[in-house]
């Protein structure tokens, strides 16, 4: 039964409408077929498929909430996560990255991008031409990436330059756009942080080294490095010095989106662990048929359905966050409590996963064994668990 049957079958399209079910089982058929296959090069090698993101361009599936009149498809978050959600089930790696360039670089653009910026950037983003990028993490500031900044951006006649380091950028080392954070007023701190759209070719800007990852290894990540990079004031997204706004709306719709990676990469492990302890015998018997295996299969199927819950019920709360919107109140708790509890609920489901494959999971080459090295980069990644609870914790008890 494959992941999209098990979940049919659990009732979950109860909170989805037709249409929405329609997408989901439609991007699934199309990553079973076009993206299942990278899956094991890409993480064998740390290979990007050029031919990918056109390949996802061409389905139609970048720029899923962006209008019809940029190359978007017109609709909304949610159907954004319905489409993560079956990508992860078959190439979680590339699901990462899409998430990167559709929502992270693409959605910002059009959602905080001038009209000129969105008619010049978003076509060749959203045919997957174009690959996307944000550059916001930097090796000194992590958790603390608004406070800690370091990278500036100073005025020179009709351009700004930018000096500093950004590190851990998902599609870095592919990316042609990046939406870029920079201080323009140190003396202000966060709130003297402005947003750039920086072009690969912009003179000062390279790719210091692709890093090698534990998990999600095809999805390619890169330290950037800006020397004297010149960028057009054109394409300064926004106003001066209010950047700190683009990004808290956007870490929450990030953290609504990349919950159904989590889900999605549970759905498969629960797929692949039933497929197993169905054809797996030990003492003359399929391991299913044992208790202690059929509690595993339970326990995963419970945390599944779990998480779908929270997840879509996020997306639906993100969905028609407002333009600005976002980095404090109900949906800036509920944001952090989706992506942090799919990732902990994950985690339970590939170790419960790994313990019914046992010694056969163990071996890197196996898809359990890479299903199982995505769980640490779930729970650090778009604020680690630790900064998620913070921030729960903080909307309840007033930010005391």
């Amino acid at each position: 039964m494959t992941a999209s049957a098990l979940a049919n079958a659990a009732g979950a399209q109860f909170d989805l409408t037709e249409e929405q079910q329609a997408i989901l089982d439609q991007a699934d058929r199309f990553a079973r077929k076009e993206l299942h296959g990278y899956s094991e090069r890409m993480d064998r090698d740390e290979w990007w498929p050029e031919d990918a993101f056109p390949k996802i361009g061409d389905a139609g599936y970048f720029g899923t909430t962006i209008p019809e009149q940029y190359g978007g498809a017109g609709l909304d978050l949610v159907s954004a996560g319905l489409v993560t959600q079956a990508f992860s089930r078959w190439n979680h790696a590339l699901a990462l990255s899409y998430v990167a360039h559709d929502n992270l670089c693409a959605n910002n653009i059009y959602r905080n991008g001038s009209e000129a910026q969105r008619r010049k950037y978003l076509p060749g983003l959203c045919s997957g031409r174009k690959t996307g990028a944000l550059g916001l993490t930097e090796p000194g500031a992590g958790s603390d990436a608004l406070g800690s900044m370091r990278t500036t951006a100073r005025r020179d006649g009709d351009h700004y330059v930018l000096n500093g380091t950004k590190i851990y950028i998902t599609n870095g080392p592919v990316a042609d756009v990046l939406l870029v954070y920079a201080k323009t007023d140190r003396e202000k701190g966060p709130h003297g942080i402005s947003a750039f759209i920086v072009e690969k070719d912009f003179p000062g800007f390279k790719v210091a080294q692709k890093l090698t990852k534990m998990g999600f290894r095809g999805s390619p990540t890169a330290e950037l490095l800006f020397e004297e990079c010149r960028v057009p004031r054109e394409n300064l997204v926004g106003e001066e010095n209010k950047g700190v706004a683009v990004v808290m709306s956007g870490l929450d719709l990030e953290r609504a989106v990349v919950a159904p990676v989590s889900l999605g990469i549970a759905e498969r492990a629960l797929e692949i662990a039933i497929d197993y302890a169905r054809t797996r015998k030990q003492f003359g018997k399929p391991i299913g048929s044992f208790q202690m295996v059929q509690s595993l299969i339970a326990e995963m199927y419970v945390a599944v359905e779990s998480m779908r819950a929270l997840t879509y019920r996020t997306l639906a709360a993100a969905s028609p966050l407002e333009i600005g919107g976002g980095g404090r109140g109900s949906i800036h708790m509920l944001t952090a409590a989706s992506v942090m509890y799919a990732a902990n609920a994950c985690h339970d489901v590939l170790d419960r996963a790994l313990q019914v494959f046992g010694g056969s999971g163990y071996i890197w080459e196996s898809e359990m064994n890479r299903l199982y090295r995505s769980i640490k980069l779930l729970e650090i990644g778009a604020g680690t668990t630790e900064v998620r609870k913070m921030i729960i914790a903080g909307e309840l008890l007033g930010r005391m």
